[in-house]
């Protein structure tokens, strides 16, 4: 059965930049491609022969802690995955686990400013969030919702604590960093014109074909006549005559017969190799040299060339201003970030027990 669709993208997107590490269904982050943080993670003399850690303190962070196994917990989805790729000594493995464990540092700051600033989620907002996940999922019921959740390892119960937690963290967000940016139209103008390449459009080709029919196994005299065929009709163009009234005429191509061998629009790389060779060089108007293909000959005019005018600002002022919108959301959440750091009693403890 397929992973549920929580949530809509711009929610697990500001989900994730809260670095949440509880384990959520279709929540999925390639953390083997992540450096680990930097954190300062004491060595402390080694444990007594044949002892063994079973848990302990991991960090501590103002008045509540992290435990050893709640870090081993949430690291093991990221290490199966990093030993899916390879990763597998214990330096890497401590390194993950020193992110995971930075992650719940992260997690726990968040929580505690929640429970700061009182932010409640009612039960109303809890089933109106549900039932948007089963309208985002073909309208899926109920029993289907329960029965996707438990294919995935949840109960529904469970989906409904987890659904709040996303929830609180996500007006969270929205009170501390999104309430506090504003992307102006000067912005996102300057942005476009400090960037006009990217808004180019690309350079597009209409062209023109007249198709002499001719099997490359054919005799060799059926070949040659279908070679003078083309070499008239050639020449007839090049002379000036009607390319369309021409490819209407002599064409055994019965599309062209019709629309006068028109070939349409096109871009690079969406023609025929062959035939987008013999046009891209020919200038509107031009008729150019015969082409051999398996199936025949072809005689090829470019008639337009429309170089790659840049998109009016108009047209891609929204992108531009949404993209603007999430890099200061970025930045902002970080500065948040090391803001709730800052305040904040934070004490790592002994690293070997991240091993």
């Amino acid at each position: 059965m397929n992973h549920l669709r929580l949530l809509s993208l711009a929610s697990l997107l500001s989900i994730s930049l809260l670095g949440g590490c509880a384990s959520t269904p279709d929540v999925i982050t390639d953390t083997a491609k992540q450096q680990p943080p930097t954190l300062t993670v004491p060595k402390l003399a080694p444990l007594p022969a044949g002892a063994k850690r079973i848990n302990g303190v991991a960090a501590i962070v103002n008045d509540d802690i992290i435990t050893f196994r709640e870090v081993l917990r949430e690291s093991q989805a990221v290490i199966q995955d990093a030993q899916k790729k390879g990763l597998v000594d214990d330096t890497a493995r401590h390194n993950l686990r020193v992110m995971v464990l930075d992650r719940l540092i992260e997690k726990l700051l968040t929580e505690q400013k929640i429970k700061e600033l009182g932010i409640k989620i009612g039960d109303d907002e809890i089933r109106q969030a549900i039932d948007d996940v089963k309208r985002q999922n073909n309208n899926m019921t109920q029993s289907q919702l329960e029965a996707a959740l438990k294919s995935q390892g949840y109960t529904f119960a469970q989906y409904e604590v987890q659904l709040r937690e996303q929830l609180e963290r996500l007006r969270l967000v929205s009170m501390e960093v999104r309430s506090k940016i504003y992307v102006s139209e000067k912005e996102a103008e300057e942005y476009y014109q400090s960037h006009l390449s990217s808004y180019a459009e690309e350079e597009t080709f209409k062209a023109s074909h007249i198709f002499i029919k001719v099997d490359e196994k054919a005799p060799a005299d059926q070949i040659q006549q279908a070679m003078n065929k083309a070499l008239k009709v050639l020449f007839e163009a090049r002379q000036g005559k009607d390319f369309a009234q021409l490819a209407r005429e002599y064409s055994d191509d019965a599309a062209a017969k019709k629309d006068g061998g028109s070939l349409g629009t096109f871009k690079r790389g969406e023609m025929l190799a062959d035939l987008e060779k013999a046009i891209l060089p020919l200038k509107p108007g031009e008729v150019g040299e015969l082409v051999s293909t398996p199936s025949g000959l072809h005689i090829v005019k470019l008639d337009e060339r429309s170089s790659g005018k840049v998109k009016p600002f108009e047209t891609v002022k929204a992108d531009i201003s949404d993209l603007l919108y999430r890099q200061k959301q970025d930045s902002r959440f970080t500065s948040w970030m090391k803001e709730l750091r800052t305040k904040a009693s934070i004490e790592i403890k002994d690293g070997t027990g991240l091993i």
